[in-house]
């Protein structure tokens, strides 16, 4: 990213299954549900000056478009990827095609539940991992956004 280029315009991505927050295992992803989560999101983020454009897909080829035919547009991207997270090389590669600075977020800590779930894929192509704050790791995968912009 060249100095002079702010991050003003993020995706927030959201993988397989978040259509379902509210209900699926609130004691493990809480009871807010996908719209309120993108509700506070987008407040957060306009006191921050940042535009964010929402997206949620179960499948993985039509996240990797989203990313791809929005590559011009986005400064920045927040994935939440779900269960890609752990297996998904087409989305790691997608990341890193499009080079757009990105920070991959989790509601639940990854690092404390299964086994499978501590390993990520996605991680090696993020300037940052954020896991088990509930909505706070979209919010501070913002912050680390524009902190990364401050410091270029």
């Amino acid at each position: 990213m060249s100095a002079n280029k702010s991050i003003k315009n993020v995706l927030v991505i959201h993988g397989p299954n978040l259509n379902l927050l509210g209900t699926r295992e609130p004691e493990v992803y809480g009871k807010m549900t996908l719209n309120e989560l993108n509700d506070e999101i987008k407040q957060y983020a306009q006191k921050k000056n940042v535009k964010v454009w929402f997206f949620q897909s179960n499948h993985e080829g039509v996240l990797i478009d989203f990313i791809h035919d929005n590559r011009t547009w986005a400064d920045g991207i927040v994935i939440n990827p779900g269960a890609l997270t752990h297996y998904s090389y087409a989305l790691r590669d997608a990341i890193a095609g499009v080079g757009i600075p990105t920070v991959e977020v989790h509601l639940s800590d990854i690092h404390k539940r299964e086994d499978f779930r501590k390993i990520s894929v996605i991680q090696p192509v993020c300037i940052k991992q954020i896991s088990g704050l509930g909505k706070e790791s979209y919010l501070k995968g913002i912050d680390v956004l524009i902190e990364k912009e401050m410091k270029v």
